[in-house]
């Protein structure tokens, strides 16, 4: 079955109890035990929640993982997952990772006594030359945030699995429908599904797919003592968004190709970051693990002066932080996404105050270059 049919028929589609076409809404914190030598399928909501349990087991499906958790929040599936090491740990992780993840890595996990080194992923011998004797774990976003960078998931994964280290990809970006980490040999996959897997920019979830049960058990450990966990409305939100994820991906990566052409044809544009373009450094390695170049895409103008006055000008495009939705959202990773990164780790990655991100939604494409040509030409 294909994946797009997988987002409609995965188990989830009808309510066995009643008939419904959709998964019921439980709104629950707890459960009335039968007996007291045996308790039931579920006790208590931080830990279960039938509607939360649907949503996982569906993301899992569509990820061809085993094991799923819906938690709060994009970051708080990061952050789960990165408990489940320890203080003497050391992590490589992808240099231009998001800004939350480079916050939560050296202000968090680093008081914690769990090192990061940065390193640019797109080159497998500098991951390789960033390895430990305590190195525990490879951190990595591809294509990676904001400037779409590409490595090279099969690489990276064999030299993961040859040194005993557990890989973590952030597959926001693509979300399964485009890119499958977890066939590619990686071990957790992770989602901030308030993006394109909700799609609607009206939750916050995030998730963490794995199909190894013993770091299942360790990251369920983590998501039941935190209390980090989905709740019910947002789950069934995020359930009844998956099933136009198909259709929304490929109407707004079809505008987005024809607006990174667009952009490269501009004078006033110095450089255009997607994965769909020929001119792409990584366009290759993409092509043979990702099944399209989905809907983001970044670029630079020719000035500051320039780049505020198209946040501040276009009318179809919202000037706010996320992506992923049914509208188009352009950002300013500098001040937004990577705000938490200081000023000179900014500079040394290429995430400049002229560099902005734009995820594109269901508007024309027409009317969307056409906004975009009167704010940057105009």
């Amino acid at each position: 079955m294909k994946i797009g049919t997988k987002l409609i028929h995965n188990g989830h589609e009808v309510d066995p109890a009643t008939g419904a076409l959709c998964t019921p809404i439980y709104q629950v914190s707890t459960y009335r035990q039968e007996s007291t030598d045996r308790f039931g399928r579920y006790d208590y909501g931080r830990g279960d929640n039938p509607t939360r349990e649907a949503l996982e087991e569906t993301v899992a499906e569509l990820e061809n993982g085993l094991f799923g958790f819906a938690f709060a929040s994009g970051m708080a599936a990061i952050s789960s997952a990165l408990m489940i090491f320890s203080a003497g740990d050391h992590l490589v992780v992808c240099e231009d990772v998001y800004g939350g993840a480079f916050r939560v890595l050296t202000q968090l996990f680093g008081r914690l006594g769990i090192e990061s080194t940065f390193v640019d992923a797109t080159k497998v011998n500098a991951v390789a030359a960033a390895i430990r004797p305590n190195t525990k774990a490879i951190y990595l976003e591809t294509p990676s945030n904001p400037l779409l960078k590409i490595t090279d998931l099969a690489a990276v994964t064999r030299l993961a699995k040859d040194r005993g280290l557990v890989t973590l990809v952030d597959n926001t970006f693509m979300t399964p429908y485009f890119q499958r980490p977890l066939e590619l040999g990686c071990d957790i996959v992770l989602h901030s599904g308030t993006k394109f897997l909700n799609g609607h920019s009206d939750v916050l979830c995030g998730f963490a797919v794995t199909k190894d049960e013993g770091l299942a058990q360790r990251i369920r450990f983590v998501y039941n003592a935190v209390g980090a966990g989905l709740g019910p409305q947002d789950s069934w939100l995020v359930l009844r968004g998956l099933k136009t994820l198909r259709v929304r991906l490929e109407e707004s990566q079809r505008s987005a190709h024809a607006i990174a052409a667009w952009l490269l044809d501009q004078q006033r544009v110095r450089a255009v970051h997607y994965p769909g373009l020929s001119s792409h450094p990584g366009v290759e390695v993409h092509a043979r693990q990702a099944s399209g170049a989905g809907a983001v895409l970044s670029f630079r103008l020719e000035s500051v002066e320039l780049t505020r006055r198209l946040l501040e000008g276009l009318k179809l495009a919202a000037f706010a932080v996320s992506l992923g939705g049914v509208e188009s959202i352009i950002s300013w990773p500098a001040r937004m996404s990577h705000a938490a990164m200081p000023p000179e780790e900014r500079a040394a990655r290429g995430i400049t105050d002229d560099l902005v991100r734009l995820s594109v939604g269901l508007e024309e494409t027409d009317d969307l270059i056409a906004d975009l040509d009167r704010a940057i030409n105009g």
